[in-house]
C-alpha cells in the first residue's frame, strides 16, 4: 500500500513539473544554433581545402556565442562525425582561460601544454575561423598557456612560438 501511494505520488510530482515546465512560458531554456568548425583530417590528407568544416551545436540563447563555440570545439566532434574524420586539432591544448573581444580583436589564452611538432597547420586556423565568424572579431591574437603571443597588441592576428612550423 506504501509503496502503491508513493509511486502516485511521484507520479503526480512529475506531471506536475512537466506542465510546469511545458505549459509556462518562459520556463523552457531557449536555444540557439551556433557553428562550429573542427578539421576535416580526409580533406587535409588529400590537400583538398577548405580543411575546416562547419557543424551545428544548440547552447542556451544567454550563452557568450562566441566562448561557447570556444567550448563546443573543445569538447571535441561526435562519434559521428569523428567518424566522417572530423577532428578537433588542438596541439596540446586542452581549453582556455579567458576570451576577451575589444576592438575587433579576439585575445584567447588557452590552457594546457603547446605542442605542435612543427606542423604547418595547427589550433590556429580551426580558432580562427571560428571566433572570425563573428561580425565583431576582424582578429584573433592566441596566447599559449605562459600568456605569450608574438604580436599582442594592433591589428593582425597572433599565435604564440609554439605553433611555429
Amino acid at each position: 500500500m506504501t509503496r502503491t501511494l508513493s509511486r502516485r505520488f511521484h507520479s503526480a510530482i512529475l506531471l506536475w513539473m512537466f506542465l510546469v515546465f511545458a505549459l509556462v512560458p518562459g520556463c523552457v531554456p531557449k536555444t540557439v544554433t551556433i557553428t562550429v568548425f573542427f578539421t576535416d583530417t580526409i580533406r587535409y590528407a588529400t590537400g583538398g581545402p577548405p580543411f575546416e568544416v562547419a557543424v551545428s551545436r544548440k547552447v542556451n540563447a544567454d550563452a557568450n556565442l562566441p566562448e561557447a563555440v570556444l567550448l563546443e570545439f573543445f569538447k571535441g566532434p561526435t562519434a559521428e562525425e569523428s567518424a566522417r574524420g572530423y577532428e578537433a586539432i588542438t596541439d596540446g591544448f586542452t581549453g582556455f582561460s579567458l576570451l576577451e573581444i575589444a576592438e575587433g580583436i579576439a585575445r584567447v589564452h588557452l590552457t594546457g601544454t603547446c605542442f605542435s611538432n612543427g606542423a604547418t597547420y595547427t589550433i590556429a586556423q580551426p580558432l580562427m575561423k571560428n571566433l572570425r565568424q563573428f561580425e565583431q572579431v576582424q582578429y584573433v591574437k592566441i596566447f599559449d598557456q605562459t600568456g605569450q603571443t608574438w604580436e599582442p597588441d594592433g591589428p593582425g592576428n597572433s599565435i604564440p612560438a609554439c605553433l611555429e612550423p
